[in-house]
């Protein structure tokens, strides 16, 4: 997670949304990413995304059920339907998306299999979330 927090402040200081997420198989990472909505002007663009799309291209296998997933936020309803198609193994992430976060479903939205842990280093990356909209609403 700490490394998934230290691309959350790469966006951070590039004026995306904190959010970073790694990719790790093996006990290695696999994939880097950051939100990049803005530089892309894409509102795909999310770190989950831009992460599953490097880690499948890294293995050559679009599914992902032997990886992790560490994420500074959880994920939203698209990045949770697009780890259900990559099958991923387990999801951690750091800090509850009150508004958008897909646990707030009443649905199954990730794969069956995939395990999911939330808290880890939620307060780090609370704060730096905190920062940016703080920042951002002047």
């Amino acid at each position: 997670m700490e490394q998934a927090i230290k691309e959350a402040q790469k966006a951070y200081d590039s004026g995306e949304v904190p959010v970073g997420a790694v990719v790790v198989c093996q006990n290695n990472i696999i994939a880097r990413a950051h939100n990049q909505t803005q530089l892309l002007n894409d509102v795909t663009a999310h770190a989950e995304i831009i992460a599953i799309t490097s880690a499948a291209s890294y293995l050559g296998n679009k599914y992902l059920n032997n990886c992790s997933l560490y994420v500074t936020v959880e994920p939203c309803v698209m990045c949770a339907g697009a780890l259900f198609w990559a099958k991923l193994d387990k999801l951690f992430y750091a800090a509850d998306d009150e508004k958008a976060g897909f646990a707030r479903l009443e649905k199954q939205i990730l794969h069956p299999k995939t395990k999911v842990h939330a808290g880890l280093m939620e307060k780090e990356a609370r704060i730096l979330m905190q920062s940016f909209f703080k920042m951002k609403r002047g």
